[in-house]
């Protein structure tokens, strides 16, 4: 339980969260609230969700068809509010985890479980726990990454880099896992691994920033398991913040700020379209205003407009319980900015030089069939999702919206599109927002539901839902990229 060698002393100044299981310190003077709340999310009111579950056949249809635990987990439950994308997703993830595959079945569970663990996300991890006994699984790989066979401990180092600094990924760190002897990994293997650790950070971003309860057991009394998900942080627990007495407009929020607020986005989107029409910026100045964007992202850190502590000091937080630290190595690892601050400046990757549609896509397909078509379908589904609404207003376009939010998350990873004016991000995206979304992309297990409720005041919970959706297929695909360009570069 200790890092980086601290002291058998020095953990006696810790304690365990008897609500969220997150190690905490003891001088922070914590007063833990009591269980969670009702329904699939400690975010959303249960009668939102559940009215979406009620009047829509189609999503108990989906479970039947494709969900591998037979049940409507939480996870699905929030996700129904958009059906059209949940159909997507199930597809896809049901694609990995059973049909026909490089992999066995139990090992897919196995990687599902590493991925989660680099963000504590015990939701997850209990999950596949369950799924990979049922898939005949041997229980002892449970005690521990030490009790795995080698060449799925080999997966440490990618697991780590794609969860945390992917654009470190390079064609030594696929020829290392291919070319290992007895332990090595076939393409289609790796691409199969690769493609589930993407999907299953991507999914811990998702089961955080939606604030995903942990799911009740019948066969215990109190209807939750011990090992529960990291959906409060040290700050909301300290002040009591769950969604029984927190609504959206209530405390701090006025009404007529947040209406406001809206107005005014949809003001500066209607300034936008009228300047783009105008005149189009040169390729020049593009390039002047990404680099700007990915400047100014290293000013935006989780808690800066929350919490009265500074950014250094979450250091002290990132402790990691036993029972998840086993899946992984070197826990203390995670996001560093892209473009830190006086350190020698690593190239932009440039999406047109290796884009989904012309370059991953068909990698991906040739390597692990139909796997690229239902990705591609999935990635298409949740750019092009509109019900153009936005809060109280119809018949908005929300296309220049939505393109913000997925570029922004590649911008914090280094990604930039040439035909991309991110000047836009500024001006679409309020501060507080961009905390949301660089805390949910880069340290899920951060989030909390006062960051949730401080952006988009008057939106509707299923529009932040899509926000969420948004994050965690950029998050996806941002992964994807520099995993698949180090294996083509392996291939040339």
């Amino acid at each position: 339980m200790n890092r980086g060698g601290s002291s058998p002393s020095a953990a006696a100044n810790y304690l365990l969260c008897t609500n969220c299981r997150k190690v905490l310190r003891k001088d922070k003077r914590i007063r833990v609230s009591q269980p969670l709340t009702r329904g699939p999310s400690a975010f959303i009111p249960e009668k939102e969700v559940v009215q979406a579950n009620t009047v829509d056949e189609r999503t108990n249809f989906l479970v039947e068809e494709y969900s591998t635990s037979g049940r409507l987990d939480n996870i699905t439950q929030v996700m129904s509010l958009h059906t059209q994308y949940l159909e997507s997703f199930l597809r896809s993830q049901f694609y990995m985890l059973r049909m026909d595959g490089p992999l066995p079945l139990p090992h897919r569970h196995y990687i599902a479980i590493m991925a989660a663990a680099r963000h504590q996300c015990s939701y997850l991890i209990n999950m596949h726990v369950d799924e990979f006994l049922k898939t005949g699984g041997i229980a002892e790989w449970l005690n521990g990454l030490e009790y795995v066979p080698q060449r799925l401990k080999n997966l440490n180092e990618i697991n780590k880099l794609l969860a945390h600094r992917p654009w470190l990924i390079t064609k030594e760190h696929i020829q290392k896992l291919v070319k290992t002897g007895e332990n090595n990994w076939s393409l289609p293997e790796l691409v199969h691994a690769v493609v589930l650790l993407a999907h299953y950070h991507a999914l811990a971003s998702f089961v955080f920033g939606s604030g995903i309860n942990p799911e009740r057991d019948p066969e215990i009394s109190n209807g939750f398991r011990l090992i529960s998900v990291n959906n409060f942080c040290v700050c909301d627990l300290a002040n009591d913040n769950n969604i029984e007495n927190a609504s959206l407009t209530g405390g701090n929020f006025g009404i007529v700020d947040s209406l406001s607020e809206l107005e005014a986005l949809m003001e500066r989107m209607k300034r936008l379209q009228e300047e783009r029409e105008d005149e189009e910026a040169s390729q020049e100045e593009m390039t002047t205003r990404f680099e700007k964007e990915k400047k100014e992202s290293l000013y935006v850190v989780p808690g800066d407009t929350f919490h009265s502590f500074p950014h250094s000091d979450f250091e002290d937080d990132m402790i990691v319980t036993s029972d998840v630290s086993r899946y992984i190595e070197d826990p203390g690892f995670g996001y560093e900015d892209f473009a830190r601050r006086g350190e020698e400046h690593l190239p932009t990757f440039r999406a047109q030089d290796y884009t989904w549609e012309n370059h991953g896509f068909s990698l991906v397909n040739r390597l692990y069939s139909d796997i690229g078509h239902l990705l591609d379908e999935k990635f298409r589904m949740v750019y092009n999702l509109t019900y153009n609404t936005m809060a109280t207003h119809e018949a908005v376009d929300t296309t220049m919206l939505r393109r913000a939010l997925f570029n922004y998350v590649h911008c914090m990873f280094g990604i930039r599109y040439d035909d991309y004016d991110y000047g836009e991000v500024n001006q679409l995206l309020e501060r507080s927002l961009k905390v949301y979304i660089k805390t949910v992309t880069c340290y899920p297990e951060r989030t909390t539901k006062r960051m949730y409720d401080s952006y988009w005041r008057q939106f509707k919970h299923s529009e932040k839902v899509h926000v969420n959706l948004l994050l965690m297929e950029a998050r996806m695909q941002a992964e994807l990229l520099y995993a698949l360009r180090a294996i083509t570069r392996h291939l040339t």
